[in-house]
């Protein structure tokens, strides 16, 4: 390829000067090997660094930024990163929508044969799937489950349209095993109409974990 879209710096890394950081992106997007730069699990705090060098050196800040966000990963998106979509037009390409499959609705009995979690080299994510915390996400899985199921949906389409339907994200990244998820996956488009204010409302009252937004001292 001679350019990529999207070119996103994984990580923050905490060895290098921000401004070097922007200062190199900059140096990509102005060859034309990249349209536009970008940042992933970075904190808020580091973005607007990353802005005010680019504003201060006249370089190209970043555009969008890549961070988990599900049904049970809500903080960084809806509440740490508010300012910044105001600020600095950011968009947001968010990963493991369906909570490293969590959100399949697959684990709720335990780790199935041949799934990924019962792999030898996935045994540091199968510990979130156990203990009391995993229990709790179970009931409320089956709770969604049978939301998604009065709607005419599977789960994993009511996790990926509930993402969907958040104004500030632009992207979601799925993944699948099979070819089949991929086609399943892509309906969560069309679920995405059910999901009203209404539905949204019955959603946030089963997850129980909305971020309170920032206080308004102004009108306490």
């Amino acid at each position: 390829m001679d350019y990529v879209d999207l070119l996103f710096c994984h990580r923050p890394d905490k060895e290098t000067p921000v401004e070097e950081t922007v200062r190199a992106m900059t140096h990509i997007v102005n060859q034309g090997k990249a349209f536009y730069w970008g940042t992933s699990e970075w904190s808020a705090e580091q973005i607007r660094e990353a802005h005010g060098a680019a504003r201060r050196e006249h370089l190209v800040p970043p555009t969008m930024e890549q961070p988990q966000y599900n049904m049970f990963h809500r903080e960084r998106v809806e509440k740490e990163y508010a300012g910044l979509y105001h600020d600095f037009g950011m968009g947001t390409t968010v990963w493991s929508p369906l909570n490293s499959g969590f959100l399949t609705g697959k684990y709720a009995k335990g780790v199935p044969a041949g799934s990924r979690l019962a792999l030898r080299d996935y045994e540091w994510l199968r510990k979130r799937f156990e203990g009391p915390e995993a229990l709790l996400k179970i009931g409320k899985i089956k709770k969604l489950a049978a939301l998604a199921g009065g709607l005419g949906i599977t789960l994993p389409q009511l996790a990926i349209a509930w993402c969907l339907k958040n104004k500030n994200v632009s992207t979601v990244i799925t993944g699948a095993s099979k070819p089949e998820q991929v086609v399943e996956n892509m309906k969560a488009l069309d679920a995405a109409r059910y999901l009203d204010e209404a539905i949204l409302a019955r959603i946030d009252k089963i997850l129980g974990n909305k971020p309170a937004p920032e206080p308004d001292f102004r009108k306490m």
